[in-house]
């Protein structure tokens, strides 16, 4: 089979898979539009929008902005890709897809692909409402906020992968998602933003995938480059769950 059959396939799979993301409501809501909207709902309460010591002397819908782009990632990564990677596997899809010209492989991939972009989109909906309703400054050093966020889509991406490892039903997946899901969400911010956390705790979030990302975020965002250890933390969290994911996964 030529590499351009095999394009083609791939090519295929990711449309099936994309459209097959737009029928679900739950997903759009939930990685699309559910971090926009809890930003939207802290940014209308009044104290939100006012400046406070706490934070640096930002305002708190300053400081929800960069959880609020990690929030549809996170949901993304832990119970979007999971389910459905394992709910292939356990129907025999994925057993099934190994005997046609198209490649397993390529289902992963797509899966990643189309996750990973929702997250994106959903970043880029939580940036455009931020800076529209509540007048917060887009991020002041774009190129290394991009770079921040992009290394924090492929650690969310990787864990989703361990987890679908991981997971030998669909049961499974949604509940391990779920426990991972939780943490993940206090490392990135939700409940406390980073720089408003005590300090020894803000020093062990800032070992996690997501509150590494959130640093490096906040320092972007403030026109700084992100700190180079908290986009080494990324990268070696990134590396370490996609070892673990291709060890651990299996198609049938």
């Amino acid at each position: 089979m030529t590499g351009t059959t095999t394009d083609v396939f791939d090519t295929a799979v990711l449309r099936t898979e994309l459209r097959l993301f737009r029928r679900e409501p739950g997903a759009l809501f939930w990685i699309l539009v559910f971090p926009t909207l809890l930003l939207v709902i802290l940014g209308s309460i009044p104290s939100f929008r006012e400046a406070d010591a706490a934070y640096g002397g930002l305002r708190p819908v300053d400081a929800y902005v960069p959880v609020a782009v990690l929030l549809g990632l996170t949901v993304g990564g832990l119970q979007g890709m999971p389910q459905v990677l394992t709910g292939y596997r356990e129907r025999g899809i994925l057993r099934r897809m190994s005997a046609t010209p198209v490649r397993p492989a390529a289902l992963l991939s797509a899966q990643m692909a189309v996750c990973g972009g929702a997250a994106l989109v959903s970043a880029l909906l939580a940036l455009a409402v931020g800076r529209l309703a509540f007048d917060v400054a887009l991020p002041a050093q774009p190129l290394g906020y991009l770079l921040a966020l992009l290394l924090a889509v492929l650690a969310a991406l990787s864990l989703g992968a361990v987890l679908s490892a991981l997971s030998r039903t669909t049961k499974i997946a949604g509940a391990v998602g779920s426990a991972a899901l939780f943490p993940a969400m206090f490392c990135a911010g939700v409940w406390l933003p980073v720089q408003a956390m005590p300090d020894l705790l803000g020093r062990v979030v800032g070992w996690t995938p997501f509150g590494a990302a959130a640093q490096a975020l906040n320092e972007a965002a403030a026109g700084d480059w992100p700190g180079w250890s908290h986009l080494a933390v990324l990268v070696a969290w990134t590396v370490l769950l996609t070892a673990g994911a291709a060890r651990w996964f299996r198609w049938e």
